[in-house]
């Protein structure tokens, strides 16, 4: 399922399920654990991808000190509002989940991470699944360089990767893969993560599960409410 720049298609896989992630996303990370429990309830291959956004396009960007001050900002009063409200969201969950999630100090570029994904991926399922895991729990503790050549490739090698080739790949082959998947992304619609493909329908957000579930098993009965998960009730 390795898609290379010529035969990509942002709607289409060999897998019945494909989810777009970007590791500097706080519900993508929130919502992998689900996805991982759908995954596996069905017994079905998850075609993982990644999404890089632009958050600085939409919502501008700023950076903070080690003690969470702001030392420089680029946003209007909407924007600081609309990036304050989505963390205290996503901290909801993560609380509920038992994550940790603090708020990042910078807008990072998530790009060489996500070539390592690609990198992970060629090398099987469970390489994938440690290097996600790995990743996205250490970013979200503040504990991980994102755009460190040198941070990524060991992880890469903690979640069982053979590495050989990791640094030629990222600057090479695997930045060309990265940046062509994400032009055909965009030009296909596809622009939020956590993003889900199923029958070459894309949706955008954690709250589809219900429904991405219901299409994958057949679609019987009513369609699913679209709605997160209720607050203390582990079984909604």
């Amino acid at each position: 399922m390795t898609a290379t720049p010529s035969d990509f298609d942002p709607l289409a896989s060999d897998a019945p399920l494909i989810v777009y992630i970007d590791y500097k996303s706080p519900y993508a990370f929130i919502a992998k654990d689900p996805t991982y429990a759908i995954g596996d309830e069905l017994g079905i291959e998850i075609d993982w991808r990644p999404l890089t956004l632009d958050i600085p396009s939409f919502l501008g960007s700023a950076r903070l000190d080690a003690k969470d001050k702001v030392v420089e900002q680029n946003r209007t009063a909407e924007q600081w509002q609309g990036v304050r409200y989505a963390y205290r969201d996503a901290r909801r969950y993560a609380r509920i989940a038992g994550y940790m999630l603090r708020g990042t100090v910078k807008i990072w570029d998530t790009s060489l991470v996500h070539i390592g994904m690609l990198w992970a991926k060629r090398q099987g399922r469970d390489i994938l699944r440690r290097y996600t895991d790995i990743t996205y729990e250490r970013f979200w503790r503040r504990e991980l360089d994102a755009e460190d050549p040198r941070v990524v490739t060991a992880v890469l090698a903690e979640a069982g990767a053979d590495v050989g080739g990791f640094d030629d790949f990222h600057t090479g082959p695997g930045r060309a893969e990265h940046d062509a998947m994400q032009a055909a992304m965009f030009d296909a619609g596809v622009f939020g993560v956590p993003g889900y493909v199923v029958d070459g329908e894309y949706f955008w957000g954690r709250e589809h599960l219900p429904t991405v579930r219901w299409m994958l098993t057949g679609r019987q009965g009513p369609a699913p409410d679209i709605a997160y998960r209720r607050f203390g009730d582990a079984d909604a």
